[in-house]
């Protein structure tokens, strides 16, 4: 079964707010191909997205969603997350004070950070059936749309150390961390690269 496949058939998509745009854009196109009826974009700002999007993640993203043609009345905004865990938990709030009923959720998250959203999810919302995806970019790619190596970097080697870390203080299950990965992670920080790390 293809990755649409696997997708089609969940009761909506929660795309979580970050610096790239490229979220909005694979949960727009995924909406766009019918697998979903409805989208939320959470996410309020922080050091890293302010200056892109001053009126916030989530109002941004909307905003993109809908002069790509997603109707308003399909989108749902929550703007007030300001990480993982807010995105779920503000998200589930507005779907149940909307009576929208959620068996199953897409969350859009970027390409790194699939496994600690999916992570957080089963820990916050465990009686929904949750699958992540992302917009399918090389690493080559995603850096050239980024346009700033290091920041891609240091990003990626912030959230391998969340993927244990937050585990360990009670955000997300826990998951098993490859070895290559790990000594991976080691020689990044080790080469300086640290200013995501928590």
């Amino acid at each position: 079964m293809d990755d649409a496949g696997r997708w089609r058939g969940v009761d909506g998509c929660l795309s979580g707010g970050c610096h790239d745009l490229g979220v909005a854009v694979i949960a727009t196109r995924l909406f766009q191909e019918g697998l979903f009826p409805w989208i939320v974009f959470t996410g309020a700002n922080a050091p890293t997205t302010v200056e892109r999007f001053p009126r916030g993640e989530a109002v941004h993203y909307r905003e993109y969603a809908m002069e790509q043609g997603v109707p308003a009345d399909s989108i749902l905004v929550e703007p007030r997350a300001t990480n993982t865990a807010q995105n779920l938990g503000y998200t589930r709030q507005l779907l149940a004070e909307r009576g929208i009923p959620v068996r199953s959720v897409l969350i859009m998250s970027r390409p790194y950070q699939q496994r600690r959203a999916y992570a957080t999810c089963r820990l916050m919302w465990p009686e929904v059936d949750v699958v992540c995806a992302s917009n399918p970019l090389a690493l080559d790619e995603y850096v050239r749309n980024i346009g700033d190596p290091r920041r891609v970097v240091e990003m990626l080697v912030g959230d391998t150390q969340r993927i244990e870390v937050y585990a360990e203080r009670g955000f997300a299950i826990p998951q098993e961390m490859p070895d290559e990965v790990r000594a991976a992670f080691e020689r990044l920080v080790a080469a300086g690269y640290t200013s995501r790390l928590v």
